[in-house]
């Protein structure tokens, strides 16, 4: 049978981009791919770019305290969000263009459409066309949800962060992962009064207990109002409220407008202030509510089931270890199938297909030893097993250190950092590395490095300390502290 294309992408994201175009580019496949967004995907447009962004700007709040201790006669001024978006959005529409680029330069041709799936070879654009392809790859990431609560739709969700009008003066976050502390570290850092909900007993679930501890107590440092423990109840707009005769009495803590930072954008969301009723009793009024609760694959619509494709039962396509869905034709990568939602994971499976389909190098992918960073402030970066999934597989020692760097400790700041390993009693192999610090992202790469090839705690032990630096406790820990 012929087939217009040998290869038809479904999302233009970082991983289908990439796949898209290396199989046209490398292999001299025939590729189409279809996006009915932006280029980009959720990395680029967002996700992680803005995101860091953010942080970036919102870790300028406290250098005009910190030089001032240091010497420098520094006057704090205000943050101009408005400024920010403008410069914000222009960056992205670069990377976007930037990518749009790549895959004409490749040979892929570009479809701004959506698509879906008519059979195994099939694809239906809504633009009307219907193209076939011999191997068809959906790459469609995912998206955030809002819990089934009523009135869920007064608050937003991350992707809406980045198109505020305004800052807040005010806002409730709803949530305990990665999403939820980054977003509270960066918007208490842009001058927003930020309050927590988490219904678990500590935030950042999953990760190592001793760093998420940390995290957790450094925010609270900072003036984010952390409920652990707590969750969203009721909720509607801060007026109907009052009109019924909630949120009216002298119990009621009004958030908004208590902001111990000015900013030049501080009128809040365009719905208004929002009542909130907590599961522990409190009911509170906040410009803004931001749900940051989970994720969802892209998968509704697409026609998959009736092809045969089988979904998990959050909707995230099912698929093995060459990425390759129940039907032999069609493949899926990234977010879409929740294996590990980071985009270099999605980029490294995008590159795998092209391998295993189109330059008969069958790849498994590796998700082995994924080297990560949180971007709260400060930083958490981390490789392999936290202490207590390392301790319920096999005997271990555990090698940290919390300490005052030396650039917080100078000027009297409570600040703390963690350098941890975890380590096989019978292998000696570190089996888990966990960073708090600033520039723990950067930090945990280079360990990743070494945790990739299977250093022992003898290897960290040889390599010679950079001195005067944080990271150098890496290398210095000569005895645990505990084993397990």
């Amino acid at each position: 049978m012929n087939f217009d294309y040998d290869l038809f992408v479904i999302g233009g994201g970082s991983g289908g981009v990439r796949a898209a175009r290396v199989a046209a580019g490398e292999a001299g496949a025939k590729v189409a791919l279809a996006e009915e967004s932006r280029y980009g995907g959720t990395c680029v447009i967002r996700g992680c770019v803005p995101k860091k962004l953010m942080v970036f700007a919102s870790e300028y709040a406290g250098v005009a305290d910190e030089a001032g201790r240091y010497g420098w006669d520094v006057t704090r001024g205000v943050f101009d969000w408005a400024a920010f978006s403008k410069r914000l959005n222009g960056e992205l529409d670069r990377l976007e263009g930037v990518y749009r680029r790549l895959l004409d330069g490749s040979g892929v041709k570009m479809f701004d459409s959506r698509a879906t799936l008519r059979d195994a070879h099939t694809v239906a654009l809504d633009n009307g066309d219907v193209v076939t392809a011999k191997h068809i790859l959906v790459a469609t990431g995912g998206h955030p949800v809002r819990p089934d609560l009523p009135n869920a739709n007064l608050g937003i969700v991350s992707d809406d962060i980045f198109h505020l009008a305004a800052l807040p003066k005010s806002i409730l976050i709803i949530g305990g992962g990665y999403i939820a502390c980054e977003f509270a570290c960066i918007l208490q850092g842009l001058g927003v009064d930020v309050t927590v909900y988490y219904r678990g007993a500590q935030i950042l679930r999953g990760f190592d207990d001793e760093a998420r501890g940390l995290i957790a107590d450094a925010m609270c440092e900072r003036g984010i109002k952390l409920h652990t423990g707590t969750n969203i109840l009721d909720m509607c707009p801060a007026d109907q409220a009052a009109e019924a005769g909630q949120g009216a009495g002298p119990d009621v803590l009004r958030a908004a407008g208590q902001s111990t930072h000015q900013t030049k954008a501080s009128t809040g969301s365009n719905q208004g202030p929002v009542w909130v009723k907590s599961t522990t009793g409190h009911e509170t009024v906040f410009d803004q509510v931001l749900f940051a609760t989970g994720r969802k694959a892209n998968t509704a619509g697409l026609g998959l089931e009736d092809l045969g494709v089988k979904l998990g039962r959050g909707g995230q396509i099912e698929v093995d270890s060459y990425s390759q869905t129940a039907v032999p034709s069609i493949y899926a990568i990234g977010d879409v199938t929740d294996r590990v939602n980071l985009t270099p994971v999605a980029i490294r499976e995008g590159m795998a297909f092209v391998e295993t389909v189109f330059k008969g190098n069958p790849t498994p992918v590796d998700h082995d030893l994924i080297p990560s960073a949180v971007f709260t402030q400060p930083e958490m970066g981390t490789v392999g097993l936290s202490e207590e999934a390392a301790r319920e597989r096999e005997e271990i020692e555990v090698y940290s250190t919390s300490f005052r760097p030396m650039q917080s400790a100078f000027i009297d700041k409570p600040d703390r950092v963690l350098m941890k390993l975890i380590v096989s009693k019978a292998t000696r192999k570190v089996l888990g590395c966990h960073i708090v610090a600033p520039g723990a992202g950067e930090m945990i790469q280079m360990a990743g490095i070494a945790i990739k090839m299977g250093a022992t705690k003898e290897d960290f032990d040889r390599t010679v300390a950079v001195h005067p630096t944080m990271s150098e406790e890496l290398v210095t820990m000569r005895k645990p502290v505990r084993t397990a």
